[in-house]
């Protein structure tokens, strides 16, 4: 009974348009790539693969029709240069409130 509901999991998750595609015998300097772009930019293998597949067939530079914030989320990284310049500009200057 709990494989058919995974099976059943499955195929509603795969209504929604989505594609899917398995890829046999990538070369290991591909698959080493891919890994290395995945870890470079912290997004997924399957992030990354998509994105190679883009500017492979010439789409990396179109604009999608609709974009969201979701690239960003995730992507903060600590800057202490930012921090102290925050800082500063969080300072009150008596004289000019007298």
């Amino acid at each position: 009974m709990l494989v058919v509901h995974a099976l059943m999991a499955y195929y509603e998750c795969m209504k929604k348009n989505r594609t899917q595609y398995t890829l046999r015998d990538i070369p290991e300097r591909l698959d080493r790539r891919l890994r290395e772009m995945a870890t470079e930019y912290t997004v997924s293998l399957n992030r990354a693969a998509i994105s190679a597949l883009e500017k492979g067939v010439g789409l990396a530079d179109q604009v999608p029709a609709q974009h969201d914030l979701d690239d960003l989320a995730g992507t903060w990284v600590p800057d202490p240069a930012f921090d102290q310049a925050i800082a500063e500009m969080d300072q009150i200057d008596e004289d000019l409130w007298k």
